[in-house]
């Protein structure tokens, strides 16, 4: 049975405004202190609802599942697909590759923000040399591919895995500032362009707190560090802290900048896991009925072969693959995949949660880093291999101010602890850092660059040791932030010397217009180095899935969640 699994019911969270309505005077379960109240304290809870996906995303419902349990060989005979069941939590994620069109936009908005930092824009670039070939004429695709109207809708390549870290933190500060401009939260676009006869906000975005001219940044906001005249909105939340004062010059209500306890703005985009991307790419959604998958699956739709059994598109290709040698299309007059390299990314048939092009076209980075036995190792739950845990730096403890880079962006360094620290270790971390920004006169809310060459946890003496090894400044006890490779039994000083397999390796998945039908098997992996690129390799973005992981709890039998009874002060 398949069901093209679209978010029908999903409740949209609109301005995300609507504060908890569950009674006419909601009240807390444990105190009996009313909800929402500015005579009382003002704490303000806002209505649980399932937050929609962002732009561009369709939700997956997530599962257990048997991670490489589609492939039927060993195709690299390395034996790094060993099949381990998982759960995956639900999620969501793009329906189509990036588009050229996609990167052209985030290259536009670099060009007009930062007209002056040639840098950052080159460093965006995609490598279009990588179409080159000593022994095939692709010099055209070269200078063509990436800009050219013609290929607008064709799958971004020649894109590195940094560069899609990169694109992530973009396109969520692009998401979420939208939406507070949209709603009124923020000065909206026609009234920051200056054109909507309010105060002009300065090129770059508008100036945040400390008078800085910088973009919106997602986190900056939140800690609110981003807010003032040219920045405000005209709808901003009512502040009902009993200690809240109107804005200097505004005779109305106290009003705050959105919080995260307000559920109004999203989740950060992000690369996939190799778990999570396996698992989309099945689609075994479509085969499953009360917990029993009727069918497993070779490739992202039903059957053995690559070619359509329906009745008006039989025989045709079901994805764009390379068939046999010298075949990358077909033969003229009747082209069978319809594509000589790639594709626009919504060609052939979605999969049963409504993703294209989950096999062939392009390879897909995933956020994985590269080790052959890491389906033996991960966790069951959420499985994922590459983590390095950070923290924001702070440029002033005792205000709660974060450190900010050049470009407007929380600067984060690798944890020193596993734990949270303690409030005088933050401020031995202050002075010190305070002592490293007055010699170098930074200006406040910027932090010192460490010397080059320098691991950022080393601006804090008390976090390194003699022998380099980090350590918890919770403890004093050796703290490794970089997890990546997790109990790997090689040396660590050969590792990446004796073996092209390394913490740089990343996991990318899928199959490409020029690749045999072998890879488009969910379960095949391989990697490439996280600052090299390819004509074969392009990739999607992800969201994390908050509150209820059920798409469509109302379609199935479930206990119903019952709501606390209210509290009455006074005795009948």
């Amino acid at each position: 049975m398949t069901r093209n699994f679209t978010w029908c019911a999903v409740v949209i969270l609109g301005m995300g405004a609507m504060l908890s309505s569950c009674s006419k005077h909601p009240q807390s379960a444990k105190t009996g202190m009313r909800y929402n109240d500015k005579y009382n304290g003002g704490f303000q809870v806002f209505a649980k609802t399932h937050p929609a996906p962002g732009p561009g995303l369709v939700p997956i419902e997530g599962g257990t599942f048997v991670l490489g349990g589609s492939a039927d060989q060993d195709v690299t005979y390395d034996y790094n697909n060993v099949r381990r069941r998982v759960t995956v939590p639900s999620f969501y994620m793009d329906d189509t590759e990036v588009a050229n069109v996609d990167w052209l936009e985030y290259l536009h908005w670099l060009n007009i923000n930062y007209p002056g930092d040639r840098e950052l824009y080159y460093n965006a670039l995609p490598d279009t040399l990588v179409w080159r070939s000593p022994l095939s004429y692709n010099e055209p695709y070269v200078d063509n591919y990436l800009r050219h109207p013609s290929f607008q809708d064709y799958p971004v390549v020649g894109v590195t895995w940094d560069q899609a870290q990169d694109y992530c933190i973009w396109r969520t500060d692009r998401m979420n500032e939208n939406i507070l401009r949209e709603s009124g939260k923020l000065a909206t676009w026609k009234d920051a362009s200056g054109k909507g006869g309010g105060k002009k906000a300065p090129a770059g975005g508008a100036t945040a707190a400390g008078g800085s001219k910088e973009p919106f940044n997602t986190d900056i906001y939140l800690n609110g560090q981003y807010k003032g005249a040219g920045i405000d909105g005209k709808k901003m939340m009512p502040d009902l802290n009993p200690n809240a004062k109107p804005a200097q010059g505004s005779k109305g209500k106290p009003t705050r900048p959105v919080s995260m306890e307000d559920g109004i703005l999203k989740q950060a985009y992000r690369l996939p896991s190799e778990a999570e991307w396996e698992y989309a790419a099945l689609g075994l959604i479509g085969n499953t009925e009360n917990e029993n998958i009727t069918d497993g699956k070779m490739y992202p739709w039903n059957g053995m072969g690559v070619r359509s059994a329906k009745r008006r598109t039989r025989g045709l290709i079901l994805a764009n693959f390379k068939r046999g040698d010298g075949d990358n299309m077909g033969v003229g007059g009747y082209l069978n995949d319809k594509a000589d390299i790639t594709a626009p990314v919504r060609s052939y048939v979605p999969n049963d949660f409504g993703l294209f092009n989950m096999a062939g076209n392009v390879n897909e980075w995933t956020a994985d880093t590269y080790r052959q036995m890491s389906f033996e190792d991960v966790d069951d739950f959420n499985p994922f291999r590459g983590n390095e845990f950070k923290d924001k730096r702070m440029a002033d403890a005792e205000k709660g101010l974060l450190a900010k880079d050049k470009y407007g962006r929380p600067i984060k360094d690798p944890a020193k602890a596993g734990k949270k620290k303690k409030w005088s270790e933050l401020s031995v971390e202050q002075q010190q850092a305070a002592t490293v920004n007055n010699a170098n006169a930074l200006p406040a809310g910027i932090a010192a660059a460490p010397p080059a060459g320098t691991p950022a946890a080393t601006t804090t003496p008390a976090a390194v040791a003699a022998n380099g090894e980090i350590k918890s400044a919770a403890a004093g006890k050796p703290y490794n932030p970089d997890a990546r490779g997790f109990e790997d039994s090689t040396s660590s000083v050969l590792y990446g010397v004796t073996t092209l397999v390394n913490d740089h390796s990343k996991v990318y998945k899928g199959g490409s217009w020029n690749d045999r039908a072998l890879w488009l098997n969910p379960a095949t992996r391989r990697f490439m180095n996280e600052d090299d690129a390819s004509a074969e390799v392009g990739f999607r973005c992800a969201m994390t899935m908050v509150g209820a992981t059920e798409i469509h709890p109302d379609s199935r039998p479930h206990f119903v969640e019952r709501k606390p009874k209210p509290y009455k002060t006074k005795a009948k």
